[in-house]
Formats: structure tokens, C-alpha cells, sequence
């Protein structure tokens, strides 16, 4: 039995080997072969098959010889698509930005603009990392909702773009509280300031006021004499403004402490002469 079922997996191995090396010279008649609408037909197929890998170098072929020559038009579109489904997001956004530049008055224009918009998309990482393809996906997808206002995608894309900036709004988060969490208060102040600016709206705003004002104090009381008088103003500025946007701030008690330490500091500044 043991000698029948070692016989067996030998001969599905035979038999598996024989049909990939038929599938391997089936291929490499296609690519050998003079007939571009055979071609085209067997590159279609593959791309139908989602066998990227395959059809992609024919595409390249068909689309060098015809440059010039005939409409590729088609044969363009389907190998930017090729490179995305291969997860080839660089490539096919470069492609799909060219189909649009090639064929600005294709009917596929409007899908070819939405899509190199999705492949930054595709390659934005996790918040914690360096958000250049979050950013450039956002341009695009503004690009396509102005560039098509009517679209049917214009909802899609102005739902990823309120998940993307939220993606870049709690990197920014992210970020300035490290240099807090670092006692880095000049730069958190900084990047809180600047994250208020960039995201006018965020549900944090309240929070970020209060930690502006929080690490204003907290530089102030570790800074040397001549920077104390700008740090301690700085800290009673950012109290008003939370409180006059905020005033049952959760954070109230607290601030209040800044602000009366700031007072007391400049006051006793005051005394003492020193600007």
C-alpha cells in the first residue's frame, strides 16, 4: 500500500512537471511569435487569467511596435492595470499617469486618473512611518474630484480623502506628543501649533490648545533667565485661547496652575528688570 502511494505522488510529479514545461514553451511560442494579433489575443487571455506576470511583456512589446503606428490605446490600459495587479503600485500609478497624458480624451481617462490616485493609496504604510505616498495620494484624489466633478467616483474618493487626512492627522499627533513625551517642549509646542493649523477641525483641538500651553510652561521652567520672559507670555497666551474656546476645558484645573505660575513669574520678572 505504502509502495502504491509512493508510486502515485511520483507520477502526479511527472505529470505536473510535463504540463508546466508544455506551459512554459506554449509561452515562449507566444513570445517568439511574428503574429501581433495572436499576440495580442494570447496577452488578453493572460491578463484575463490575472497572469500579470505574463502578459505584462507582451503588452511591453505590442505597445513599442505600435507606438506611432496603430491605436494601443486599449493595450496601454490593460498593461497599467497588469502592474497593479502584480501590486506593482509604483509602476502602475507612472502608467496609468501616462495613459491619462497619452489619451486625455479616452473614455478610460476618468478611471486612468481615479486609479493612480488608489496606487499611492495602496502604498500608504501604517501612521507610525513616513506619509510622502498618503500625501500624494490625497493630491490626486483632489486631482480627480476636480478634474471630475460629475464623476460617479467623486463620493469614493472624497470618502479616502477624509481617511487620509485622518491618517495624517494622528501622524501629526503622533509626532508632536513624542517630542512632549521626549521633553522636547519647544518642538511639541511647535508641531501642536502647526497641527492646529493643518487640521483646523480635528476633534483634538481642545487637547492640542492645552498642550501648547503645557509645554510653553513646561520650557518655560527650564529655561535660562533671558528666554523666561517670551516662554511664560507665550504660556499665558495659549491659556486665554484655550479658555476662550474652551471654557469647561476637562483641562481646566490644570491649566489654570500654568497660568497663575506664569503670572507669579512675570510679575516677579517685572521686579527684577529682566526682559
Amino acid at each position: 500500500m505504502h509502495r502504491m502511494k509512493s508510486t502515485l505522488s511520483q507520477l502526479l510529479s511527472v505529470l505536473l512537471l510535463i504540463s508546466l514545461l508544455a506551459s512554459c514553451n506554449s509561452y515562449q511560442r507566444v513570445l517568439k511569435s511574428d503574429d501581433y494579433d495572436f499576440k495580442r489575443e494570447k496577452a488578453k487571455e493572460y491578463y484575463n487569467k490575472g497572469d500579470y506576470f505574463k502578459a505584462i511583456p507582451i503588452f511591453e512589446e505590442l505597445i513599442r511596435i505600435g507606438k506611432g503606428r496603430e491605436n494601443v490605446e486599449e493595450l496601454y490600459y490593460f498593461y497599467a492595470y497588469s502592474h497593479y495587479g502584480q501590486s506593482d503600485y509604483e509602476l502602475a500609478a507612472y502608467f496609468f499617469g501616462e495613459f491619462v497624458k497619452n489619451y486625455p480624451r479616452s473614455i478610460r481617462a476618468e478611471e486612468a486618473q481615479f486609479m493612480v490616485a488608489k496606487c499611492y493609496h495602496q502604498q500608504s504604510p501604517k501612521v507610525t512611518l513616513e506619509q510622502t505616498s498618503t500625501e500624494r495620494a490625497l493630491e490626486y484624489y483632489q486631482l480627480f474630484v476636480n478634474t471630475y466633478p460629475q464623476s460617479e467616483r467623486v463620493e469614493e474618493a472624497n470618502g479616502f480623502m477624509d481617511e487620509l487626512r485622518d491618517k495624517l492627522e494622528d501622524k501629526s499627533y503622533i509626532s508632536a506628543k513624542l517630542y512632549f513625551d521626549m521633553r522636547q517642549y519647544r518642538a511639541a509646542a511647535t508641531a501642536f501649533k502647526n497641527m492646529l493649523i493643518q487640521f483646523p477641525d480635528t476633534e483634538r483641538r481642545e487637547e492640542i490648545q492645552y498642550l501648547v500651553t503645557k509645554s510653553y510652561y513646561l520650557l518655560a521652567s527650564n529655561s535660562i533667565k533671558s528666554k523666561l520672559k517670551e516662554r511664560y507670555e507665550a504660556t499665558v497666551e495659549n491659556y486665554e485661547a484655550l479658555i476662550d474656546n474652551y471654557p469647561e476645558s476637562n483641562y481646566l484645573k490644570e491649566a489654570e496652575k500654568f497660568y497663575a505660575d506664569a503670572l507669579d513669574a512675570l510679575e516677579q520678572l517685572k521686579k527684577e528688570n529682566i526682559q
